[in-house]
């Protein structure tokens, strides 16, 4: 089970570094006016939200196999892993969220700031930040 929980760490490490760059080229497109520029900028987004999609995935399993093979959560106590487990689901859908902003981009039509973006930007943080001490502390 260590080498499962090795690979759960790295592959969750990997989709929080896309978490965390995503938004921020997000905060360039939405104060670019330059045409090259902006295409040079969706390129990179494209691909990033590609890969770490597929980062995303081998993480989600990998925390799935360790849900089940070490039988955590169950019982009294365990608190901590229905907080950490919303926590995963929000980040999934603030994954998505980032696909749809992408494709508004894409299109021609965001309408956000790029100091939206930036607030944005902090949630893969905090989501990060609670679900380690979540995982670490046990608090519940």
């Amino acid at each position: 089970m260590l080498w499962v929980k090795s690979f759960h760490i790295v592959f969750v490490a990997s989709w929080f570094a896309g978490l965390f760059y995503l938004p921020r080229i997000f905060v360039n497109l939405a104060m670019e006016t330059d045409a090259t520029s902006t295409a040079r900028l969706l390129l990179m987004a494209r691909k990033l939200y590609r890969f770490m999609t597929m980062l995303a995935v081998p993480a989600l399993l990998l925390g799935l196999w360790l849900w089940l093979g070490y039988g955590i959560g169950r019982g009294p106590g365990n608190g901590w892993l229905h907080v950490k487990l919303a926590v995963v689901v929000a980040l999934i859908g603030y994954h998505h969220a980032c696909g749809s902003l992408l494709k508004k981009f894409e299109a021609g039509k965001n309408l956000r700031s790029h100091t939206w973006f930036r607030w944005f930007n902090e949630v893969p943080v905090i989501g990060l930040l609670i679900a380690v001490i979540m995982v670490v502390v046990k608090p519940f």
